[in-house]
């Protein structure tokens, strides 16, 4: 017993079962309340099949007393809902070839990920500043058989890219396992309804599905964040997915098998303790990308501004450039204490035991805003980011605190115009 998806010639997008004298099933599980977004494409077959909620067609959720919350109203929207303009130029614009069920072409999601303007003046702005080789090649292995592990030091913009590529490939980026060290193998494979299962025993009826079985089912991209912090044993479970494209059903004597379209992408930082213990076997079912740390201070600044402005128009903050020197100076201050040596390459300075990434500077950046935004005249000063600075490099109390007062005495104290900045900063570490 196997599950197949066949599409209708006219639709592409919409799975039937192959024996259409096989009645669709709906998937049982407690009930819960529907989430905001698009509806998902049902899992249609013999074996497996769910419903779609009823009312469920548009695009965008409409407010009801169950909670369900508008793109408009939603604190972070998905990828594929806040850049939803983006993707339906693309779309119009792409008349390159596109690997089965994907929304765009490989060329198009590139364009997407990279920012570009499109020949009717659209601009599609920058989703990642970087070298242009590492999102063609991730893009390039979704098109093919092999999954794609994003690996990287933390606040490289790996959950970022992951979202944006899924967004941009399948049209949507939900189909989302989170990696912790309580995942369970249900999470990636499938569990079960346990009042069915008690009452009936393993059946249709009882199971329910994973984000990975339904990306399989759909021909679709699963997301798999945090993949080193999975326990080992989990983590093997996926060996039979990614190299038999296959999901055995035990209970039920069948299983699902994926269809064209899907793929997987992986997330993993190479700091956190267990990153060597994904097994060999795992590992070769995988194209490895290294996403770097921005290669230039410019280059650090723009991702940094960007990323705030977008931020900040959600939370009504002031504009970024009122506030650019001090994302400058925030920008500087992390990558001196990153590399152990001051831009100019003269002082050799101690690092901290903090990673000092491009995502900390962003948040002690957004934070300060907020602070000059309420409490100040709206214009980002050196007081309004002093304090995030201080946390985000004082994470060890004894030896970074040492670190931190000889940066600031021997480099900050003694560089021309910082002189408010090391006021602000010497008052909230003394």
């Amino acid at each position: 017993m196997s599950v197949s998806i066949e599409t209708k010639p006219d639709d592409p997008t919409t799975p039937r079962p192959t024996d259409d004298s096989t009645p669709t099933e709906p998937i049982a599980g407690p009930a819960t309340e529907p989430i905001a977004g698009p509806a998902p494409e049902p899992i249609a077959g013999p074996a497996i099949a769910s419903t779609v909620e009823p009312g469920a067609e548009s695009a965008t959720a409409k407010p009801t007393d169950t909670g369900r919350t508008t793109d408009s109203e939603a604190l972070r929207p998905h990828a594929e809902h806040a850049f939803a303009d983006e993707l339906a130029a693309l779309a119009a614009h792409d008349d390159r070839p596109r690997p089965a069920r994907w929304k765009l072409s490989p060329w198009a999601v590139s364009l997407y990920l990279l920012g570009g303007t499109l020949p009717d003046g659209t601009v599609i702005t920058p989703k990642y500043v970087g070298p242009r080789r590492i999102v063609e090649v991730a893009v390039t292995t979704l098109a093919t058989d092999r999954a794609l592990l994003l690996l990287g030091v933390p606040g490289t913009a790996k959950t970022w890219v992951s979202e944006h590529l899924a967004a941009a490939v399948s049209g949507d980026s939900t189909l989302l396992v989170q990696g912790t060290a309580g995942t369970p193998e249900e999470a990636i494979r499938y569990g079960w309804n346990y009042a069915q299962l008690l009452a009936h025993g393993p059946s249709r009826d009882a199971l329910v599905p994973s984000p990975v079985m339904r990306a399989m089912a759909q021909g679709m991209t699963a997301r798999v964040e945090e993949l080193t912090r999975i326990p080992a044993d989990v983590q093997d479970s996926l060996i039979t997915i990614l190299s038999e494209k296959t999901l055995p059903i035990p209970e039920l004597g069948g299983e699902v098998q994926a269809v064209r379209g899907f793929n997987l992408i992986a997330t993993a930082n190479d700091r956190d303790r267990g990153v060597n213990e994904l097994s060999s076997a795992l590992r070769r079912r995988f194209n490895t990308v290294v996403l770097p740390l921005p290669e230039s201070v410019e280059a650090e600044v723009d991702i940094v501004s960007r990323r705030v402005d977008q931020i900040g128009r959600s939370l009504d903050l002031p504009a970024v450039p009122d506030g650019i020197d001090e994302i400058r100076r925030v920008v500087t201050v992390f990558r001196e204490l990153r590399d152990g040596v001051t831009s100019d390459g003269r002082t050799k300075v101690k690092s901290p035991s903090g990673t000092l990434s491009t995502a900390e500077a962003i948040s002690v950046v957004t934070s300060g805003l907020a602070l000059a935004a309420h409490f100040g005249d709206g214009v980002l000063r050196p007081g309004d980011v002093a304090a995030g600075i201080l946390g985000a490099v004082v994470r060890d109390p004894a030896a970074d605190r040492v670190v931190w007062q000889e940066y600031l005495e021997t480099v900050v104290r003694e560089r021309d115009g910082w002189t408010d900045f090391y006021r602000a900063c010497r008052e909230v570490t003394a």
